[in-house]
C-alpha cells in the first residue's frame, strides 16, 4: 500500500492516479468521498454542524467512488463535486470526527482489497499507518493557488487563492506528514518527474522487505 499525503494543490490526486497507473494498483481518492458526503448534506439541508447528522446522511445514501465517477443512488455526481458550494463547506464537514470516523471506515476497507495507491491528509498517519511506503506532497501556497485555477477554469483566482488558505486553516490538524514519510515538494516538478520518485521508493522498500 502506498500513502500520499498533503495540502489541497499540491498534486495528491493527479500523482496517485498517475502512480496506480503505472504500477497497476488500486486508486482510493479520499478526498472524492468527503465531497461526496458534502454534497449529500447540501442536497438532503443536513445541518454541517451536526456531526452526528452527516454520519447519519452519508450512512442513509447508497454512493461510491469506486471509479473516476462518483455515484449517489445511482445518480453521476462528479462534475458536481468541483461546484464552488463544495470547495467551501467540505473542510467544515470533515471536521467532524463522526465523518471522520465513517469515511476512514471506508478507505480502509477500499485499501485493503488489494495493492493500492490512497491519498488524503491523514493516510499515513491515522488511516493506514503500516503503508509500506508513506509520502508527504507539499508545494509553495501560489503554486497550489495556480493549480486551483487551472482545474476549475472561470472561477475567480482570488477567490480561489482565500478558499485554499482557509482549508488549510481548517485542515491543519491533519496536515501533518508521518514520522515515516518522505516529503516531496512538488512546486517545479512535473507529475512524471513525481511519480518517478515515488516509484523509486517502492522499488526500494521492495528490495527491502523479508
Amino acid at each position: 500500500m502506498i500513502a500520499i499525503d498533503g495540502p489541497a494543490g499540491a498534486g495528491k490526486s493527479t500523482t496517485a492516479r498517475r502512480l496506480a497507473e503505472r504500477l497497476q494498483y488500486a486508486y482510493v481518492d479520499t478526498g472524492a468521498m468527503y465531497r461526496v458526503l458534502t454534497w449529500i448534506a447540501l442536497d438532503g439541508e443536513v445541518d454541517l454542524d451536526d456531526g452526528h447528522a452527516l454520519r447519519a446522511a452519508g450512512e442513509s445514501r447508497d454512493w461510491t467512488t469506486a471509479t473516476e465517477q462518483a455515484e449517489v443512488d445511482g445518480v453521476d455526481v462528479t462534475d458536481a463535486l468541483r461546484e464552488p458550494r463544495i470547495d467551501r463547506e467540505v473542510s467544515r464537514v470533515a471536521a467532524h470526527p463522526e465523518v471522520r470516523e465513517l469515511l476512514r471506515e471506508r478507505q480502509r476497507m477500499a485499501a485493503a482489497r488489494g495493492d493500492a495507491v490512497i491519498e488524503g491528509r491523514d493516510i499515513g498517519t491515522v488511516v493506514c499507518p503500516g503503508a509500506a511506503v508513506k509520502v508527504y506532497l507539499v508545494a509553495e501556497e501560489s503554486e497550489r493557488a495556480r493549480r486551483r485555477i487551472e482545474e476549475r477554469p472561470g472561477r475567480d483566482a482570488a477567490s480561489l487563492a482565500s478558499e485554499l488558505r482557509k482549508r488549510d486553516a481548517a485542515d491543519v490538524e491533519q496536515l501533518r506528514p508521518a514520522p515515516d514519510a518522505t516529503v516531496i515538494d512538488t512546486t517545479v516538478l512535473a507529475i512524471d518527474d513525481v511519480v518517478a520518485r515515488i516509484v523509486v521508493l517502492v522499488d526500494e522498500t521492495a528490495e527491502t522487505s523479508p
